[in-house]
């Protein structure tokens, strides 16, 4: 159900789940009731007991929602929640993905108290600087000692794109400026957060596989109609 999971520091923990997890969208024609299903499932396998994660709409753009409590999924590509905003606890947060940069962060307020957020980084996103807006609405709320942790995404040896988008992604990103393994114009989108968190003084604590060269996660590239994993931050006793 997991692919990669860790309490990061005390009382926080990230995960990004896989393809045995299921898909976890509701915009890919899957049935309804058996999402949900799913992500009650991994709600109690995070140990969240009566809690849930929240998820949002995502758009492909660089809107940042705070969310104190648990609601209707906001049109977003980021959100932030603070301890300090929610009733006892920040919210547990989730971003979903199969092939874009699922971003997960983790810092603390002055009180030491944790504010988490979690981002969705594809190709639009990098470009338009939702990393930094997310980054943002954290030291917004007070937020210190920020890490960020990258899930799995597509590769820059595997990402193909036409030659004069990639020079136009990289006129703002030039990080993301790549080559395929075969030869042909691409973006590496990881590269291009790494850097664009390395610029506002964010270390990266982890960084996944490229979806693409893996099965056991969703990858659009590899198949269109396909389902969508998930970033996942939360806080615990």
């Amino acid at each position: 159900m997991f692919w990669w999971r860790n309490e990061v520091r005390p009382g926080v923990s990230v995960a990004f789940t896989d393809a045995g997890a299921g898909n976890l969208a509701l915009h890919v024609g899957d049935n309804p009731e058996q999402v949900s299903a799913r992500r009650t499932r991994l709600a109690h396998a995070a140990g969240l007991g009566a809690r849930q994660f929240q998820y949002m709409n995502q758009v492909h753009g660089n809107t940042v929602e705070f969310i104190a409590a648990i609601g209707p999924g906001p049109t977003a590509d980021a959100m932030v929640s603070a301890a300090t905003d929610s009733p006892g606890a920040a919210q547990p947060l989730a971003v979903m993905v199969a092939d874009c940069v699922p971003v997960v962060f983790a810092g603390v307020d002055a009180n030491n108290d944790p504010i988490i957020a979690v981002a969705h980084a594809g190709r639009p996103g990098v470009a338009s600087a939702i990393v930094g807006a997310t980054v943002a609405g954290m030291r917004s709320r007070g937020a210190v000692d920020i890490s960020a942790w990258l899930g799995p995404s597509i590769c820059g040896s595997c990402y193909e794109v036409p030659e004069q988008l990639r020079t136009d992604v990289a006129a703002k990103v030039p990080a993301t400026w790549s080559t395929t393994s075969w030869g042909t114009p691409a973006l590496d989108l990881p590269a291009g957060v790494r850097a664009q968190l390395a610029a506002l003084d964010v270390p990266v604590a982890y960084a996944g596989e490229c979806t693409l060269e893996n099965d056991s996660l969703f990858s659009y590239r590899r198949e269109s109609r396909t389902g969508r994993f998930a970033g996942l931050v939360w806080t615990h006793d």
